[in-house]
């Protein structure tokens, strides 16, 4: 369980931890649609979703990205 002192510090782990699809896409170098296949393929499964947003762990995100340049 992780303990924040301020509000700020809380921000500073989302920002550090969590990424949009928008950013993973980005960062991965791949389409909406190759994300897509991803997610279907079970290589990556975002923690939240809401109709038009996924959230996914940036060390998940990272994982793959090592996989996939090996």
């Amino acid at each position: 369980m992780y303990t924040f002192n301020s509000k700020e510090e809380l921000e500073r782990y989302i920002k550090d931890s969590v990424m949009t699809s928008t950013e993973v896409i980005e960062y991965l170098g791949v389409s909406r649609a190759g994300l897509k296949y991803l997610i279907g393929e079970n290589q990556i499964k975002p923690f939240k979703e809401e109709k038009t947003t996924r959230l996914f762990f940036r060390y998940d995100v990272e994982k793959i990205k090592v996989r996939r340049q090996t």
